[in-house]
This record gives structure tokens, sequence and C-alpha cells, in this order.
């Protein structure tokens, strides 16, 4: 046994102790003491030498991977494990192509500070705020996988996502629909169904391509939602699960009057081929131009399918379903739109009379004061709080 104590390299004291072992092997370990003076450092490697003789060789420290060096680790185990979409897996792997590997590539996992995250939106302060929020995400997801896979032991920094505004939907009016469905009608069958499927069945861009004759129930004027393709792989709708749509009245028949037998898919090239995202585009944008509208996009047309139920006064609940959002509060970004809901507020204030019990009673409650108790016998009674 021998602890020997020699000047550290960049000041501070170096304690070398070495150890025979009672199963005959030699243990050894070189470190800079955490004290000042050479006394000290002595006194502290002998502590450190009985420590070990009581309580054995401590475990070696696990070696942390840099960000680099765990990127694909994560992806694989995470992305492509649980079977996320494809353009999940390119979206993640560009983003740490693109950002995380050229600012904290070289950094070990439990070396990123939350300092190390400031300067990465430092870096992206040219990025939309969404852009950098979708970087940051990644980043997060990335160091809880390492916890929770013991190659870290807790998270290493704090990671705060920028504010973003939520901007409103763009949909089309009724009129401007309706002219986009004319020209759409004037232009080709497949933008006729494109601009159809979107604005009144409420199909996202993927799902019209994926779309199958065999997803379509003429007789009970429905169709089911139950696969997307984004670049050539089939997978579920977004949200995992498939959902019933009914049929208006036009989208039925235009679907009927365009049945075809060159492909399994609804809408396809002449030849049988299916389209592309490119292509779905086109067709709408050529419609749009046709009929003199500034804007247009394959996703405004589901913007407008949402925009009119709600302006129909469909409740939030039905439009949830309809388009198949996974979360109620996507739904209410078209419900400020809802004639129904507003108009039915504003005219409460115009009731007379006095407000009701029950609003009597909530009212003295907040303040404290008598309140009105309804019981199982619906008798009012009388107390005080």
């Amino acid at each position: 046994m021998s602890v020997k104590v020699r000047p550290y390299r960049r000041g501070g004291w170096e304690v070398d102790v070495t150890l025979r072992l009672p199963n005959g092997s030699r243990w050894r370990e070189r470190c800079k003491a955490p004290v000042s003076s050479k006394s000290a450092a002595q006194r502290w490697g002998e502590d450190r030498e009985r420590h070990v003789l009581l309580h054995g060789v401590p475990e070696p420290k696990k070696e942390v991977p840099t960000l680099e060096q765990f990127a694909p680790r994560f992806l694989d185990g995470h992305a492509r494990a649980n079977r996320q979409k494809p353009s999940g897996i390119v979206s993640k792997t560009s983003i740490l192509n693109r950002h995380l590997i050229p600012f904290l590539g070289p950094k070990k996992l439990d070396a990123i500070t939350t300092e190390h995250v400031q300067d990465v939106k430092r870096r992206l302060k040219d990025r939309a705020p969404k852009t950098v929020n979708n970087i940051l995400t990644v980043l997060n997801m990335l160091l809880k996988k390492a916890v929770e896979w013991d190659v870290i032991d807790n998270m290493p920094c704090t990671i705060r996502l920028l504010p973003i505004a939520k901007p409103s939907a763009g949909f089309y009016d009724f009129d401007d629909y309706e002219r986009l469905v004319a020209a759409a009608k004037a232009q080709d069958v497949n933008a006729y169904i494109i601009v159809l499927l979107g604005g009144e069945a409420g199909l996202r861009c993927g799902e019209i391509i994926a779309f199958e004759w065999s997803d379509v129930d003429l007789s009970k004027r429905q169709l089911c939602v139950q696969r997307s393709e984004w670049r050539g792989h089939v997978t579920a709708p977004k949200g995992g699960r498939l959902r019933y749509v009914p049929l208006t009245a036009r989208l039925a028949t235009g679907l009927r009057d365009h049945r075809h037998l060159r492909s399994p898919r609804v809408v396809c090239q002449r030849d049988g081929s299916g389209l592309t995202q490119d292509t779905v585009a086109d067709h709408v944008t050529r419609a749009a131009k046709r009929a003199q509208l500034a804007v247009s996009g394959v996703h405004r047309l589901r913007h407008t399918f949402c925009s009119h139920l709600a302006m129909r006064g469909a409740p939030a609940r039905a439009i949830q379903e309809l388009a198949g959002h996974q979360d109620l509060m996507t739904t209410q970004r078209y419900m400020h739109l809802s004639p129904a809901a507003i108009e039915g507020a504003i005219r409460l204030l115009e009731q007379g009379g006095p407000p009701s019990a029950f609003a009597q009673s909530a009212t003295a409650d907040k303040k404290g004061g008598p309140y009105v108790r309804i019981d199982s016998g619906d008798m009012l009674e009388t107390a005080d709080a």
C-alpha cells in the first residue's frame, strides 16, 4: 500500500494511491486532490485508501458519449423502434445533422448546460420560433432518453421553448370555395375529387394520395380514412387511428361518376400510377389560379372543412371526430367562427329579470355571504356562511 503526493501539472496536488487487494490484484487511482496544501492532500489520500479497504473498489465511472455518438442510438432505439412515421424520422435526422450535431456534437451529454441551450437559441435567431422549438424538442427528447436508458444520471440542463402565438387557420369563405370547386371541375376530374376530399371530408394531402376505393361505401354514403402516404411510405393516419366521415351529396356523386378500374387508388395518373404530394399540390394551385384566388394549398382545404363546420354551428366534439384531431385544443382554433356560441353568449345579457337562484348562489358564495342551497327534495333554504 502506498500514497504518493506530487505537484499537479495545472496547479494543486496529485494523489497516487496504490493498493494490493485481498484477491491478489492491484488497484491504483490517480486524481487531483480537492485540497490546497501538500499535507492535506496526503491526509486525503490516506483517507481514500482506508475507504477502499473498508468498502471495496468503487465502480468505474461510466463513459458518457457525446451527442454526436449518441444520436444514431437515439434514432434507432427511439424513433425507429417506436415505428414513428417516416416523415418524423426524417425530420429528427435532419434536425440532428443540420443543427444539434454542428452546435453540440462534441459535447458529452452530461456536460450540456442550460447556457449551451441558450447559445443554440442565439445561433438560430433568424429562424422561425416554431422551427427553433422543433429543434429544442428533439434535444429534450434525446436527453430524456439518455436518462431513461441510464446513459446519464439526470437531465443536465433546463430547456424552455420559445413563446409562439397561435396563428389563425386560413380558409376559403363559402363563395371562394364554390369558385374553387367549379374551377377544379372544369380543370380535370382529379382536381375536382381532390378539392372535394379536402374541403368536404377534411382529408390531409397524404390521406388523399392513399385513399382507395375500398374505403368508400356509397350505399352508406360514408368514407373511411385509414391510411396515409408520405414519399412512398404508407402508414396509419396522423394520430394513429382511423375515422369515418359521412359523404356530402356532391362528394358522393363525384366519387360515383369518377369510378374507375385503373388503380385501387381513387385519385391516380392515367396509367394507374399514384400521385405525389407535389402533384396533388399542383392540381389545387392550378384550380385556385383558374378561380382567380390569391392563395391556395391542399391543407387550406382541410382548414376550410373545419371552419365551415364551425360557421354552420357544428359542436367542437363533432368537428374533432370528423377531422381526426387528437387534441380538442386543435379543434378550438376554429370555434371562434361559430356564430351560435358567440351569439348565444351575448344574448344572455339581454335576458330580463333577476339572475337565477343558481347564479345568485354562486355570486353570494364567492363573496362569503348568505347563499341559497338546493337539497335533495328541491326545497330552497337559506344558510349563513
